[in-house]
């Protein structure tokens, strides 16, 4: 056997032949007792981790056979970093965990914990007293509001809080309890009696994984989408493992699960109702004593999404809130091919502010365990972040295609075989007398032979065949479900809730103040928003206290409290994260970017995170968030480009991801309700880019004439006024009968005001106000387009990638045959002062471009 390299079948011989060269203890000893004095474990406990790491290994055995002919499409696999699989012991299953790539060890535990197949903690998240290293203390009180007094960084003794565990529901799909190997139904059975080959918990995590592996569409959570951990009765929320993008959706889910167990809707101490959204209060999915796992690479440390991650949590606990999150970073010193440098992982963990360091050796059972349960009754007693360091060794390389003898010495790769976890428990076993050398064996092959024989069935089941079932999960759209949701809103409002209504608004309402503004009514629906979603949270950079840099906030905190609208630090990965993990919780999240230009910091979060959310747990997960984003252009040449950014493409192609524009403000209060019914109806991720120099604009034609003002509607009104997604707004100038205007945002104004030019040239117009970028109101075009037969698209964004470049392909595509032109901005950055209006498009630009179109 070849020990410089760490092929499948070198892995399997090399734990064989040191399995077979293990000393026999000189007593048995019953499972019942611990495996030596001292020890956090029981023989029963350690024989169920050995299980679980067997079943993983299997697993990656598995893999590589898959791929070998060309069956298998994921061969990242978990070998040797099956010590996470005392992590998961440690835990409870109602505890959310997002786990990164390596965690099939995990995985398999968690299964056969929420069936009740282990010595571990079972699904009720109780704690046997009698369970070495259980952790029954409760968890202290916490403030939990930015108005809360901080509290001392290591406060002992505060009461604890009232509320029981929730049950957790075990799984009935093909999991745990679920089908097992030979098709009938697996019940719970003891995981630690040694018969591998019945349908225990391990073989139904053995089928998610392997389905997941050949792109199964019976996979229980992405189905067949991608390979990912995952399971809904698991409390396992899949994570796409781009380099620690789930970080900061980990920390968003701390604070919101941390808020849903203090307080009630008004913001008041827990006690009352919990928050809710669409008129009923939400529960949060895991137990109130719960805390968030995150586990990820040593690679990851470094970067930028951990770095925020990191930060938040720090700086949120600096500030006394609890935030009860346990990062779990797995250290094999690669990433793929590139060394973590010696201590650098360490140090960097231990100098994180705010966030308490725990490590152990990774590839002992014992030490892992003790570590684990450790950090984990710290962050559930405190509900405060804490990172768990385990050294680990990475067998077989970073992938199956991966050659690491290219950049690692034999000596470095046979050091790595020496600490293989999954015999440093066989080894513990055998020398406490708790089994045989052969019992292992026996085990580890009948487990072999079982996930071989379920790897074979799973190759026979249908793959995703179309692109309709592809995207089926993405982004559901229920127009009439969002429909009915906003009319019940208004049923409320204006009926049992009319009293609660006219008491946030002090007695003034909006519909009686007389004509708004943008900001105006963006502020009101808002208003309105949290009343009827108690679950509805609203946070960003200077929301709070101040209102929002253009008062569109302002008074919201006053009406509604500091645990409901809040500032953020300045960080718009962690703003997105937060809301990420609030919406994954239960919350209706409403964070801001304060200007559209700084949304780029962050966009993996949408793009990576918050877009893919229901794509990979076909829809079982889901992260409902209205993002608001002050931005595009036309603030008189203020602030130059980072608050004039016009450019909206790096958001139009994030598959599922709902884009309004609004631009008046009747529109954008019936907007703003269309987004908090979607996300609450369709779990929907909507982006609201309000266009920041129509936020206080009063006219339109001439000054004073208080045309761009509206009138804000009551809730007898919300119905009939419903602006459904991907629906736009047509006005009629003149004949209306000669040229059509496609337009959107400051677009709008501007393309009335040269409609108006023009009709007194005797020139009639169609001025459509897409107010959806995405998805586009397709239909909306191609008819008004048609009525005309020429079609100009006035594009505020850049010509390149700009919203002009999709209108003008949905008339290709609906098959227009008339004439089109676009106007444009230049492809630039927005310079300040009056250079601005060089590269922006203006009216005469508009009236000219209609022009040259009616003159062909």
């Amino acid at each position: 056997m070849l020990s410089d390299v760490t092929t499948p079948q070198d892995l399997d011989d090399r734990f064989r032949e040191a399995l077979a060269g293990l000393a026999a203890a000189p007593r048995r000893r019953d499972p019942a007792e611990r495996v030596h004095d001292g020890a956090p474990l029981t023989g029963a406990q350690l024989l169920d981790l050995f299980d679980a790491q067997v079943t993983s290994r299997q697993l990656d055995l598995a893999g590589r056979w898959l791929r070998s002919f060309g069956e298998g499409f994921y061969t990242i696999g978990s070998a040797g970093h099956e010590g996470n699989a005392a992590v998961a012991a440690a835990l409870r299953p109602g505890d959310p965990a997002l786990l990164h790539y390596r965690s099939g060890a995990f995985y398999c535990l968690r299964a056969a914990q929420a069936a009740g197949e282990v010595a571990f903690p079972g699904p009720e998240g109780e704690t046997d007293a009698s369970t070495p290293g259980a952790q029954a203390a409760p968890p202290e009180a916490a403030p939990a509001g930015p108005e809360a007094e901080p509290t001392p960084s290591d406060a002992e003794g505060t009461p604890p809080a009232a509320g029981t565990p929730a049950e957790v529901e075990a799984g009935a799909e093909a999991g745990t309890g679920g089908e097992a190997a030979d098709g009938t139904a697996g019940g719970p059975a003891a995981g630690r009696d040694g018969a591998a080959g019945r349908a225990d918990a391990y073989a139904g995590a053995a089928r998610d994984v392997l389905r997941g592996m050949v792109a199964s569409a019976r996979e229980p959570i992405a189905g067949g989408r991608h390979k990912v951990f995952g399971r809904a009765d698991l409390a396992i929320v899949p994570t796409t493992s781009t380099i620690a993008s789930h970080l900061p959706r980990a920390v968003g889910a701390g604070l919101a699960l941390e808020r849903l167990r203090r307080r009630d809707p008004a913001g008041r101490r827990a006690g009352a109702d919990p928050l809710g959204d669409v008129g009923h209060p939400p529960r949060s999915p895991w137990p109130p004593d719960a805390i968030v796992v995150c586990s990820f690479g040593d690679a990851s440390v470094n970067h930028a999404s951990a770095t925020a991650a990191f930060n938040t949590a720090g700086w949120y606990d600096h500030t006394g809130l609890r935030i009860p999150v346990l990062f779990v970073c797995e250290d094999n010193g690669l990433g793929i091919s590139v060394r973590s440098p010696k201590g650098w992982v360490e140090a960097t963990l231990r100098s994180k502010p705010g966030i308490r360091y725990f490590s152990a050796d990774g590839t002992d059972p014992v030490q892992a365990y003790e570590a684990a349960v450790e950090a984990a009754g710290w962050v559930r007693r405190h509900r405060r972040p804490a990172v768990l360091h385990l050294s680990t060794v990475r067998l077989m390389g970073h992938a199956g295609a991966d050659a690491e003898a290219a950049y690692r010495s034999s000596g470095e790769i046979a050091a790595d075989l020496d600490r293989d976890p999954l015999l440093a428990t066989a080894r513990l076993l055998v020398a406490a007398g708790v089994a045989t050398t052969d019992e292992l064996l026996a085990r580890y092959d009948e487990r072999g032979w079982q996930v071989r024989r379920i790897a074979e069935e799973v190759l026979g089941e249908p793959k995703l065949a179309s692109a309709a079932e592809v995207v089926a999960e993405t982004a559901p759209r229920r127009p009439a479900r969002v429909a009915r949701a906003v009319a019940d809103a208004a049923t409320r409002a204006g009926g049992p809730g009319a009293a609660a209504r006219a008491d946030v608004f002090g007695g003034r309402l909006p519909e009686a103040a007389g004509p708004l503004t943008l900001a105006q009514s963006i502020n009101a629906a808002l208003a309105d928003g949290m009343l009827d979603h108690p679950g509805m949270v609203v946070f960003g950079e200077d929301v709070a206290a101040r209102g929002g840099v253009y008062g569109v906030t302002k008074g919201l905190r006053d009406r509604y409290g500091a645990a409901r609208v809040f500032d953020t630090l300045l960080d718009e990965t962690s703003i997105l994260g937060l809301g990420l993990g609030a919406g994954l919780a239960g919350l209706l999240p409403v964070p801001e970017i304060q200007y559209l230009a700084y949304l780029h910091n962050a966009e993996d979060q949408l793009r990576g995170e918050a877009a893919t959310m229901r794509f990979f747990s076909s829809g079982a997960f889901r992260n409902p968030m209205v993002v608001r984003v002050p931005g595009l252009a036309y603030q008189e040449g203020f602030g130059g480009h980072f608050h004039n950014d016009n450019s909206l493409a790096v958001l139009r192609d994030v598959p599922g991801l709902v884009i309004a524009v609004p631009a008046r403000p009747d529109d954008a209060a019936a907007m703003v309700r269309t987004c908090l019914a979607s996300a609450a109806v369709d779990g929907s991720v909507c982006v609201l880019v309000e266009p920041i120099a129509l936020y206080h604009t009063r006219d339109l034609y001439t000054e004073g004439d208080g045309e761009w003002l509206a009138d804000y509607a009551g809730p007898g009104a919300w119905a009939a006024g419903h602006a459904p997604v991907g629906r736009a707004r047509v006005y009629g100038v003149g004949s209306a009968e000669d040229v059509t205007i496609v337009t959107f945002g400051n677009g709008v104004p501007m393309s009335l005001r040269a409609a108006a030019t023009l009709a007194d040239e005797g020139i009639g117009s169609r001025v459509v106000d897409l107010r959806w970028i995405a998805p586009l109101p397709v239909a909306d075009i191609v008819r008004e387009a048609s009525v005309t037969g020429r079609v100009l698209v006035v594009d505020e964004t850049r010509r390149s990638g700009g919203v002009g470049e999709g209108v003008l392909a949905a008339l290709v595509d609906g098959g227009f045959v008339g004439a089109a032109r676009r106007v444009a901005s230049v492809d630039s950055f927005v310079p300040l002062g009056p250079a601005a209006r060089a590269v922006l498009v203006t009216e005469d630009a508009i009236t000219q471009g209609a022009r040259t179109l009616l003159a062909r």
